[in-house]
């Protein structure tokens, strides 16, 4: 079994972008921001060289992580771009694309990098893929997970003969040290039982979105954490929600539990901001608040 070697492509730290290479075939892990896509290709290049990339694995349908997929194509056009069905599903759909484009303008502002921005109706999926379904890339073998919660559409991918899982945000973003900062923006319990069938699966390695492949210690923290991190955030925002609190003052309390490890940078304030305020009206309304 030949070795996976697991390379940092991204651009900025908000971006999530991870390259697999065996040296036979090369995986792209998420793609990034738009508005990175085209230095995050160049980072491809640093590392393949004159060898092309051969897929392209999204966890989900949000901006910093699927729309530099429109860039890197235009680069490596023969590479094969996996999805969730139901990402593949958002991807066509005019409004969706229409709130990523503006999404990484904004972004794209921000970091002064208003020329690189790009169209999401450029966004394209060759290979819908549904739960269980099993993908071969090569010598390498993933099982697809749905796992709903942070989002309706997303999905890991495991890989049984290695123990490795490409993670997604339903359990959580990891800050690499001691921090699981929960991201529940469409259903507690299903993100739950996201959770619990993750729990079940035999894994010695994990790569993780933002932050790349975990150690063995740091992937046994997380695995053995993640499910009380986010029982324990939906308990302080509905306890918040009990005491009358406003959204703003709820945010200000769970930013100051959950985000104060994060520069501004891995998880900029109006993205928590806004998070939190999806997680406290989700949470009103699964725990009729």
């Amino acid at each position: 079994m030949t070795e996976i070697k697991v390379y940092d492509v991204r651009v900025l730290q908000g971006d999530s972008a991870f390259l697999l290479d065996n040296g036979e075939v090369s995986i792209l892990y998420d793609t990034g921001f738009g508005f990175t896509g085209e230095k995050i290709a160049e980072n491809i290049e640093k590392v393949l060289g004159e060898r092309k990339l051969d897929y392209i694995l999204l966890t989900h349908s949000h901006y910093d992580h699927a729309l530099a997929s429109v860039k890197i194509c235009e680069k490596y056009p023969e590479a094969k771009v996996i999805a969730g069905s139901y990402a593949t599903d958002i991807f066509k759909r005019p409004g969706a694309k229409a709130v990523m484009t503006d999404l990484d303008a904004k972004a794209a502002k921000k970091y002064g990098m208003e020329e690189c921005t790009v169209d999401a109706d450029k966004l394209k999926v060759d290979i819908p893929v549904n739960d269980s379904d099993i993908i071969t890339l090569g010598d390498i073998t993933f099982r697809v997970l749905n796992l709903p919660g942070h989002t309706k559409c997303s999905v890991a991918y495991y890989c049984e003969e290695r123990e490795l899982l490409l993670s997604c945000e339903t359990l959580g973003v990891y800050n690499g040290e001691s921090k699981i900062t929960p991201s529940v923006l469409v259903g507690c319990d299903c993100t739950i039982e996201s959770i619990n069938r993750v729990s079940e699966l035999k894994i010695k390695n994990i790569l993780a979105p933002h932050v790349g492949l975990l150690s063995e210690e740091k992937t046994r923290f997380f695995l053995e954490n993640m499910k009380s991190a986010t029982e324990n955030a939906i308990k302080l925002i509905a306890d918040c929600i009990k005491e009358g609190l406003s959204n703003e003052a709820i945010f200000e309390i769970y930013s100051e539990t959950y985000r104060n490890d994060f520069n501004d940078e891995a998880y900029p304030i109006d993205a928590a901001r806004l998070n939190t305020h999806i997680m406290t009206e989700l949470i009103r309304k699964e725990y009729n608040l």
